[in-house]
């Protein structure tokens, strides 16, 4: 049985936002202690990434292939990756990360949105009360 999600966050951009339920994991924690954040927007295929001024070390169960939705960390940037379809370097039509990163929760909506965000939106990420 899988441990209850404890933690909510709401991520926005100026044409829409999304939540997301965090595991509690260590990245997570650290990165929930950093909210509320400004950054902006990157995009790389069909992922948005962003800084978030939070640096943690990989976890062992860091992924680089990923389902549509996963809300990422990517150590090596110390940025959040919310993949929602291919990557210039998948294979087929599978969400490949640029490095193996720490897989923190899922999107609690439609991943698709995230086609909305441009290159250079700023981006907030807040903490909902749970």
């Amino acid at each position: 049985m899988q441990a209850p999600t404890s933690l909510q966050i709401r991520i926005s951009w100026p044409s829409g936002h999304l939540t997301a339920s965090l595991d509690d994991t260590p990245t997570s924690q650290a990165l929930t202690k950093a909210l509320p954040l400004v950054s902006t927007a990157r995009t790389w295929g069909k992922e948005v990434y962003f800084d978030t001024g939070v640096s943690v070390s990989r976890e062992t169960g860091a992924r680089e292939a990923v389902e549509p939705g996963t809300v990422d960390f990517w150590t090596d940037g110390d940025a959040l990756a919310l993949p929602y379809g291919p990557t210039p370097i998948s294979r087929g039509d599978e969400c490949r990360l640029a490095s193996p990163c720490n897989v923190l929760g899922r999107l609690d909506g439609d991943p698709g949105l995230l086609a909305t965000v441009r290159d250079g939106d700023p981006v907030r990420m807040e903490l909902l009360d749970a």
